[in-house]
């Protein structure tokens, strides 16, 4: 063997030893790594007992026991596969800590380092107790342990590159007012939520901080997903009609707000429009979300009804995307309010956050926000019994609207004026009713007597009306405000408990609305018993059927507004007997009547035109009477 010969031989023998030293290092490699895999698969594999079929004297199937070492060993590596940075973040001890001013106390957990609950102190929630009375407790927000209030936080390398903030541990550092809570992602880097609480409010200035995180976000990632579960928890008494006046609200930049259907289930769309708030919020009180300097990049609004006997109004879900640049220290800033639907208090974030009280949006929203709520909070400077002021409201109305009433009564008192010729018209033509109407309008025309003079006033209280329909149950002033019986001017006033449930009429007997129902009859009958209805009776039996239909409605509204009406009838009725036996001479305006008829009279084209209408409907009844 010569010298070239050996040393190839040395090599290839080198070369051999090399390859089966590192091929040993590799299948240990590979074992030690199935090992894990497999310890992993045990721990996650239920045992069954068709299995194993090993059982202990007293019939319970024994566990498999795996040695400690093997189960810190599965446990850290399954806490590093899903958590990857933040794996010294997953696990922990939950504390609660708390940040109080003379308005609110909001207890925070480090278990994802949000709020568990918050407690609005000047306010209170009603229990029914069962010997039907009512028990003020502390009102809570956000208390419900299935709420959520989570950040995908976009880490690669672990399950779906995300790491949900909800489910980690932070280190909790409180000094004065401010409390910041950091979970570590190793060297440096760590996700924070700081919250700071201002005195004599009901917010907190709120933001979120990543430091270094830059290294392990994915290249490309513009925006975080904020995932927000909300279940409203029944704060009213009258929780059916509570759950109407909750949802979420939201506001798109220089635009008005916009809200998930109050009624359904519902979704509003906003991906990729630029939010300046988010509000969830009960009929009286709401947690709103909102940017500072930049703001919210897009959402998905869902909102979703409970049954009457869930424990919670509706499940309320939003899905925001937090804007993100590329930075080793990147923050966002926001602001969380917790409280009230105070008018007054909304509007000074001067973003539109007073949007969320439903006092309507069209004309009638105008006049409560601007007419109606400023008149009370006027009154309330004078006034402390808000039934009170009610009465003054409608007194103020009533006299305002009085000069338009006196018309209305004076035409009512010409048409009574009117009434023996009004019968010798109906006793002429009582087997034609046509004939009887279109007689009757001549007459009218002929004494100059209008026979709609009386509409005027009504239709311009239409619009207060309607408004203060929406105003109460929107209002928090009149929430839990007592006047007589009634305890709550914002929910039904109770007279009595049924011991069983009537269908859209309720367990309860509200005696405002039975007082409106029967002044409203009472009223309408003594109103328009000079009114000829003899062209179509059924308007007789009509205007006295509504007011006991509308007992179903009204029985489960807003004490504030049947209290409202009640009294207002009641004004009606001595305005109008008080005008007619004090104020009219029936002398007088029997003279006026035969003054009136002297006169010429002009035939406008209206009317004109709807007596050749009725005269044309009177040939065609005489026909068809003709032919039968």
């Amino acid at each position: 063997m010569d010298k070239k010969q050996l040393i190839g031989l040395v090599l290839i023998f080198g070369l051999f030893f090399l390859w089966s030293t590192m091929n040993t290092k590799s299948k240990k490699a590979i074992e030690e790594q199935q090992r894990i895999e497999d310890s992993i698969t045990i721990a996650n594999t239920p045992l069954k007992e068709s299995t194993l079929d090993l059982k202990s004297e007293s019939e319970t199937p024994l566990a498999l026991e795996l040695p400690p070492s093997v189960n810190d060993t599965v446990s850290n590596a399954r806490l590093s596969y899903q958590y990857g940075p933040f794996v010294n973040s997953a696990t922990g001890t939950e504390q609660e800590y708390i940040l109080e001013n003379d308005l609110i106390k909001v207890i925070f957990s480090n278990k994802g380092g949000f709020i568990k609950r918050v407690l609005i102190k000047d306010y209170y929630k009603l229990e029914r107790q069962d010997d039907n009375s009512e028990l003020k407790v502390d009102l809570f927000l956000l208390e419900d342990d299935k709420d959520k209030f989570s950040y995908d936080l976009p880490v690669a390398g672990v399950p779906g590159n995300t790491i949900h903030s909800d489910e980690l541990f932070y280190q909790a550092k409180q000094s004065g007012n401010t409390i910041t809570f950091q979970a570590s992602a190793g060297e440096g880097a760590y996700f924070e939520q700081k919250y700071t609480i201002n005195p004599g409010k009901y917010d907190i200035d709120y933001s979120i901080n990543m430091v270094n995180l830059d290294r392990t976000i994915p290249s490309g990632t513009e925006s975080i997903k904020l995932n927000w579960v909300n279940n409203l928890d029944k704060l009213e008494r009258n929780f059916k009609f509570e759950k109407f006046y909750s949802t979420i609200y939201f506001k798109e930049v220089d635009k008005d707000s916009d809200y998930c259907n109050c009624r359904k289930d519902a979704e509003e769309d906003a991906t990729s429009k630029k939010l300046s708030w988010v509000s969830n919020s009960n009929q009286f009180f709401n947690t709103s979300l909102m940017a500072k300097n930049e703001p919210f990049i897009g959402g998905v609004m869902k909102t979703q009804m409970q049954e009457d006997d869930s424990e919670n109004l509706k499940v309320l879900n939003t899905n925001l995307e937090i804007p993100y640049v590329a930075n080793a220290n990147y923050q966002y800033d926001m602001s969380l309010y917790m409280g009230p639907n105070e008018f007054d208090i909304l509007k000074t974030y001067n973003n539109g956050l007073e949007e969320i009280i439903p006092f309507g949006r069209s004309i009638f929203g105008t006049i409560n926000r601007w007419v109606i709520r400023p008149f009370f909070s006027f009154l309330e400077g004078f006034i402390g019994n808000k039934g009170i002021s009610i009465i003054i409201m409608i007194f103020l109305v009533k006299f305002i609207l009085y000069p338009l009433n006196y018309k209305m009564l004076y035409s009512q008192a010409k048409m009574g004026a009117l009434k023996p010729e009004i019968a010798k018209i109906k006793e002429k033509h009582k087997d034609d009713a046509q004939g009887a109407q279109v007689e009757n309008m001549k007459l009218y025309r002929e004494y100059g007597v209008s026979p709609l003079g009386g509409c005027m006033p009504m239709i311009l209280q239409m619009p207060i009306w309607y408004a203060l329909f929406r105003f109460f149950p929107a209002s928090i002033d009149f929430r839990q405000e007592s006047f007589l019986w009634a305890t709550d001017l914002s929910s039904y006033d109770v007279i009595a408990y049924l011991p069983f449930e009537i269908p859209a009429f309720g367990a309860h007997i509200s005696l405002f609305t039975i007082l409106w129902a029967f002044s409203t009859i009472a009223y309408t009958y003594y109103s328009t018993k000079h009114v000829d209805m003899s062209a179509n009776p059924a308007m007789k039996y009509v205007q006295y059927f509504m007011p006991l239909m509308f007992l179903f409605f009204f029985n489960n509204y807003a004490s504030g507004l049947t209290c409202y009406m009640f009294f207002s009838n009641l004004f009606n009725v001595a305005q109008t007997i008080g005008t007619k036996n004090f104020v009219f001479n029936e002398d007088k305006i029997r003279a006026e009547l035969m003054k009136n008829k002297e006169k010429p009279k002009k035939t406008s084209k209206f009317q004109a035109r709807l007596q050749e209408a009725m005269k044309q409907q009177q040939t065609a009844q005489n026909k068809n009477k003709s032919k039968k």
